[in-house]
């Protein structure tokens, strides 16, 4: 059968998701903190498009992503809303949104201004987490990235297991905190005919860039292979418990979930080995996503894994993930198609439209354009695809470029 002449967002974004033709490739601008935009090409972005000004809402404190608001997803064609970080753009929160300037380098709105601080120099810290943002900076910066390196004194920095398993405990979701996340999954259905992209509580906690980050727990994952399996299943058996206390009372209501968020990629190749992923994290990962699978199977599993990660995309799959993001294929090797035709039928991919860090940023507007349109005829064919940049667009990037992008995109 053909695919209808005109559907709603929502239809378009879960047909696509289901491998079934639609009318046009879906899109996306910030439905997770990895396909969002900088606060400040946003407003540059919203006096491009012609739209009336306003304070961007900085949803994402550390990467300064703007929400996006409505009438920008209108002017760019987007399907997709969220709830990230208990804020949604699927209706309007006036409550929840505070006007700061950090420093007088933007006026913006955010949800706490006091755990901001100013210096005289301009630069803005945000002390709770020992970050700040100079004035040549557009994102708030941690030693070592947070990152640290382990020197070769150093004991590895294994957790007290049981400690862990009781600050979990601690940690689980209330039946106070379900009913609120209800009601605004709920709210948001009714506010809107787009896709509802759930970015909260149900990310499995896995990653290895975890426990000490990517220059420590790879390391732990070689020498302590036992412990890994002890910690993974103490993670995983909590996250059956919050999936089983939440996705009942949100599955109604919602279109995709965040299900795992863990960059396992550089530039060029893998943080660790397949060896690694396929024994210590792909048989947790397939718990996790069974669990979600078996309670709610119309919703789609999402993971966001940045990097040079083709050789792990079989290993993904059988993982239980419906989709795959940023699909940074110009990283390690391997072009759009090859990663196309890798998982053609099996998962959807979720952003890849461009070669951010050469075409987009660098090349033209006819650039991009051209760009776009053949990258997204590729990935689109046959379905299972949502289109957005490989993450998140950036302050420097000019708003002619991020327009040319959504207005060039095809496929269905």
């Amino acid at each position: 059968m053909g695919a209808p002449t005109l559907m709603t967002s929502r239809e378009r974004v879960v047909r696509a998701l289901r491998f079934e033709q639609t009318d046009r490739a879906p899109r996306d601008l910030g439905a997770m903190r990895s396909t969002g935009i900088s606060c400040f090409a946003y407003a540059r972005l919203v006096e491009a498009l012609g739209l009336p000004p306003r304070r961007p809402r900085v949803h994402d404190t550390h990467q300064m992503l703007a929400l996006p608001d409505l009438d920008v997803l209108d002017a760019l064609g987007c399907d997709v809303v969220t709830i990230d970080g208990g804020v949604t753009n699927a209706y309007e929160e006036p409550g929840k949104w505070h006007d700061y300037d950090f420093g007088g380098r933007l006026p913006a709105r955010v949800q706490r201004p006091e755990t901001f601080e100013a210096d005289g120099d301009g630069t803005v810290w945000q002390r709770q987490w020992s970050i700040c943002m100079p004035p040549s900076s557009y994102v708030f910066n941690a030693d070592h990235s947070g990152q640290p390196v382990l020197g070769h004194d150093q004991e590895l920095p294994l957790l007290d297991l049981k400690q862990y398993k009781r600050d979990l405990e601690a940690s689980a979701l209330t039946d106070e905190q379900v009913s609120a996340a209800a009601e605004m999954c709920r709210l948001a259905r009714e506010a809107t005919s787009r896709a509802l992209f759930y970015a909260d509580h149900l990310n499995a906690r896995i990653a290895i860039t975890a426990h000490g980050g990517l220059g420590v727990f790879p390391v732990v994952c070689l020498l302590e292979p036992g412990y890994v399996h002890d910690l993974h299943g103490i993670t995983i058996e909590h996250m059956a418990g919050e999936v089983r206390k939440l996705l009942p009372a949100i599955a109604p209501y919602v279109d995709i979930v965040l299900s795992g968020g863990d960059d396992w990629g550089t530039q060029n190749s893998l943080i660790s080995s397949p060896a690694t992923f396929r024994s210590l994290f792909l048989p947790y990962y397939r718990r996790h996503n069974d669990e979600i699978h078996r309670i709610a199977p119309q919703v789609k599993t999402f993971l966001h894994s940045c990097g040079a990660v083709y050789d792990l995309l079989d290993m993904l799959v059988d993982a239980g993930f419906d989709i795959i993001n940023p699909v940074q294929w110009p990283a390690g090797g391997h072009g759009y198609r090859a990663w196309k035709d890798r998982v053609r039928g099996r998962a959807a991919l979720w952003g890849g439209g461009i070669d951010t860090q050469h075409t987009l940023g660098r090349g033209s507007v006819d650039d991009v354009a051209r760009e776009v349109r053949e990258v997204t005829a590729c990935l689109s064919d046959g379905g299972g695809y949502v289109f957005g940049n490989i993450h998140n667009l950036l302050a420097e990037v000019l708003p002619e470029q991020v327009i040319a992008m959504y207005a060039s995109v095809g496929g269905g």
